[in-house]
C-alpha cells in the first residue's frame, strides 16, 4: 500500500504520515484508554512496545 500512497503525498511542505501508522496509533489510544492525542504522543515517545506496534523506529522522532 505504501507505494500507492507515496504518489498521493505532497512533494512540498510538511511530510505526510502514512495512514497505516495513524490507524495503529488510534487503535492504541482506544485500547489503552488514552484520553488525548497529546498523551498518546507522550506514550509513543517512551514506550517501546507502542513504537513497535505503530512502526516507528527507536531513534525516529515522534
Amino acid at each position: 500500500m505504501s507505494r500507492e500512497f507515496d504518489g498521493l503525498y505532497a512533494r512540498v511542505g510538511r511530510p505526510s504520515i502514512p495512514p497505516e501508522r495513524l490507524l495503529r496509533a488510534q487503535l492504541l489510544q482506544v485500547f489503552y484508554s488514552i484520553r488525548s492525542e497529546r498523551l498518546l504522543m507522550e506514550q509513543l515517545d517512551y514506550n517501546l512496545l507502542f513504537r513497535w506496534f505503530v512502526g516507528i523506529e527507536i531513534d525516529e522522532p515522534i
